[in-house]
């Protein structure tokens, strides 16, 4: 929904709440596709900070194609794997108010 993405100045900042992992809660902020801050909440901190420092800086995209489908253990997602689902909505969500914005 519309409420997990706000803007503030030129930055969007996602909230996600990410399913079937150890960690509650993800914050993304992207600034023209790119990952500018990643932040988790619960979770094995020091593997989430890691993936932060990793993909800030790089491309949604990118990060989306190096991500998805990762698990975790036996379980058949993992905290990569949800961010680049908070990712993929966000992409769906952008498109989707860009189509509603030409149609106005």
């Amino acid at each position: 929904s519309s409420d997990l993405i706000r803007k503030e100045d030129d930055i969007d900042i996602v909230r996600y709440l990410p399913q079937g992992v150890c960690s509650k809660l993800m914050q993304i902020k992207i600034k023209n596709d790119v990952i500018v801050d990643f932040e988790a909440v619960g979770g094995c901190s020091g593997n989430l900070r890691g993936i932060g420092m990793l993909v800030e800086g790089m491309n949604i995209n990118e990060v989306l194609t190096r991500l998805q489908g990762l698990p975790c253990g036996n379980r058949v997602t993992s905290c990569p794997d949800q961010l680049s689902n908070a990712i993929k909505l966000y992409i769906n969500q952008k498109q989707t108010v860009q189509t509603e914005a030409k149609i106005l």
